[in-house]
């Protein structure tokens, strides 16, 4: 199974044996081969002799046949538009899938790619959620500190943002920072 990341580059992500990971590893290296023609184009990729394959992977081809392999069959994960990467099964025969057993390498590949999506979304919802967390820590820090500076040097609240942002600034600092000394009372204004 290979995986693609943020900027679309595929990894493999497991494997059933080394060999197997071996072969997945010089596909991506050499960028060609069932499994990424699968991710690329979205459709299953339906390998039934390797060994005839070589007009199509000059390189890849035969490097699989190198290492036993002779036929294959890529299963792209995607859902809806969204392609995540692709699933490859390798056999040592020649031959095509029986229906019942593309249809179950589909179904494992549908499975795989909701698993993924779904936990995919649920990192970018708790990265989210930590990133609303800080910000909010971050305002609130920053409130007290004004509220501290305004009571420190009888100014208004804005003013005493004013001198807050113009202090962080003087020393190149971030605004977050100076206002945390401010309320640890490790710096005056």
């Amino acid at each position: 199974m290979v995986l693609a990341d943020a900027g679309g580059q595929l990894h493999v992500l497991g494997s059933t044996s080394e060999r197997a990971s071996d072969v997945e590893e010089a596909e991506l290296g050499i960028e060609q081969g069932p499994c990424l023609d699968s991710f690329r184009s979205g459709r299953v990729v339906e390998t039934a002799d390797l060994r005839a394959s070589a007009d199509r992977w000059p390189e890849f081809a035969p490097l699989a046949v190198r290492r036993g392999l002779r036929a294959g069959y890529a299963v792209p994960l995607s859902l809806r538009d969204q392609h995540v990467g692709a699933l490859n099964l390798f056999f040592d025969r020649v031959g095509v899938l029986t229906d019942q057993d593309a249809a179950v390498a589909q179904a494992l590949g549908e499975f795989a790619t909701i698993g993924l999506v779904q936990h995919r979304t649920l990192r970018a919802h708790a990265d989210r959620t930590a990133q609303l967390q800080h910000a909010l820590d971050s305002r609130i820090l920053i409130e007290q500190a004004k509220g501290a500076l305004s009571f420190q040097r009888s100014v208004s609240i804005d003013d005493a943002f004013t001198i807050l942002r113009r202090h962080a600034r003087s020393v190149g600092g971030r605004l977050h920072d100076v206002a945390q000394q401010i309320v640890d009372r490790r710096l005056t204004l």
